[in-house]
């Protein structure tokens, strides 16, 4: 028995809970394409382009100098171009949150999310993950809110005044409460592991570039 098609013009979008459940369901699966789209566009896209970007520099920069050091005749100037991109790198790198930067930052993800209604039944940063120029630190957390809530969210960790870069890892949404009907309003909830990034500074970078000559000496 074929099942009756779904007439968009006769649902009525002041009456969603009275809409049939396939109905339903191609709305949640709309809203929740959005709220992940506008977290990839707003927090991701642009500012990880940057982060990979500062990653490729670092290393074409080191295989350069590597290569032209033995030539005694443009030593001097390559060393003179190199400490010029090095200190363009790092000050691409000061956009990013310091060391003592880092807590406040946290504490403003947080609030943001408060500040917009979202319920954060979980946010707990986990330890710092030190890289070569930058150190990365995970935030497991459950919010609860409407998808109006997480988009102004979203725009609101864009606008903070440092440069934040969150990815996000394993991340679910879905409707908070079973058998309840979707709407504008409805609970969604977002849960997962989000991680943001610090620059390290030189003492920190001098300390990893340490650890990284010990670990080759001793392979």
């Amino acid at each position: 028995m074929s099942q009756k098609k779904i007439n968009l013009k006769e649902l009525d979008f002041n009456n969603i809970g009275g809409w049939p459940q396939q109905a339903k369901i191609g709305l949640y699966v709309i809203v929740a394409a959005l709220i992940l789209f506008l977290s990839w566009w707003l927090l991701v896209r642009d500012k990880l382009d940057t982060l990979a970007s500062l990653e490729r520099t670092e290393v074409e920069l080191r295989e350069e100098f590597e290569t032209e050091q033995g030539k005694a005749s443009n030593l001097e100037p390559l060393k003179l171009q190199l400490a010029q991109m090095e200190q363009q790198l790092q000050q691409m790198l000061r956009q990013l949150p310091s060391k003592t930067e880092m807590p406040d930052l946290i504490v403003d993800i947080s609030q943001t999310a408060l500040a917009t209604g979202i319920s954060n039944e979980l946010f707990q940063p986990g330890p710092e993950e030190p890289k070569e120029f930058y150190a990365e630190k995970p935030i497991a957390l459950r919010m609860v809110g409407s998808y109006h809530q997480f988009g102004a969210f979203v725009s609101g960790v864009a606008s903070l005044p440092r440069v934040v870069i969150m990815t996000m890892h394993d991340i679910s949404l879905k409707p908070r409460g079973e058998g309840t009907s979707i709407t504008a309003n409805s609970a969604l909830e977002l849960a997962g592991t989000v991680k943001t990034y610090r620059y390290l500074d030189e003492d920190e970078m001098a300390e990893q570039a340490a650890q990284a000559e010990a670990a080759g000496e001793g392979t």
